[in-house]
């Protein structure tokens, strides 16, 4: 069986050609299911590593996009042995950048962890009005939306999202998670979202607990 907490260390130090190298001497080996759900959860801990490192400051937002596309490439390399993707699935987020703001990074990095995480994400793209999550919303029925915004003009849009929600019904089907570099626990409150974050790794956790996974 591979070491997992040497798997955990290897995620956390971005190291890609140990982990990627690791999982397929691994899934050669032929093993069962629960062993590859342990080495998932071996490099979500690893993940979580790089969060915190990030939340330190000794991390950038580049080490988050590389420590996204890693797990993206882990996650891939054991699916042949996690029994399908039914059972890696936990949830599913429609996830956006609001109207008038075109920034992604940060919500790119949001979904690689989430998808990782074994979340479905339907990424609506950026600068997207309201009326979009509500069709998505109503054709997909997710778990979980998902709005991005950094300019502080998007903490309107966020809520004219959450209003249109609100009026289409769908409200009270879905929790609503915001995140970005202008939003509060006060602007949290007033857009009306269950959550926020300015950290992806934070945030899945948070759709993680809403799951119950």
């Amino acid at each position: 069986m591979l070491d997992l907490k040497a798997l955990t260390t290897a995620v956390g130090e971005l190291d890609e050609e140990k982990v990627l190298a690791d999982l397929k001497a691994f899934v050669a080996g032929n093993p069962s299911e629960e062993e590859a759900q342990q080495v998932v959860a071996a490099c979500q801990a690893g993940m979580a590593i790089v969060g915190e490192l990030f939340e330190k400051g000794e991390y950038f937002v580049g080490d988050l996009i590389f420590a996204g596309e890693l797990l993206t490439n882990a996650i891939d390399i054991l699916k042949p042995v996690l029994g399908g993707t039914s059972t890696a699935t936990v949830g599913s987020i429609v996830l956006g950048t609001v109207a008038g703001d075109l920034h992604d990074i940060g919500k790119n990095i949001f979904k690689s962890m989430a998808e990782a995480a074994g979340f479905v994400v339907y990424d609506l793209g950026i600068d997207q009005p309201a009326a979009n999550f509500v069709a998505k919303v109503q054709e997909v029925k997710p778990d979980i939306v998902g709005m991005s915004g950094v300019l502080t003009l998007a903490l309107e849009a966020m809520k004219d999202t959450v209003d249109a929600l609100k009026a289409a019904g769908l409200r009270d089907s879905v929790k609503i998670i915001i995140g970005g570099n202008p939003v509060t626990k006060e602007a949290c409150e007033q857009i009306g979202a269950d959550a926020f974050t300015t950290n992806a790794a934070e945030g899945v956790k948070i759709c993680q607990s809403w799951v119950g996974k």
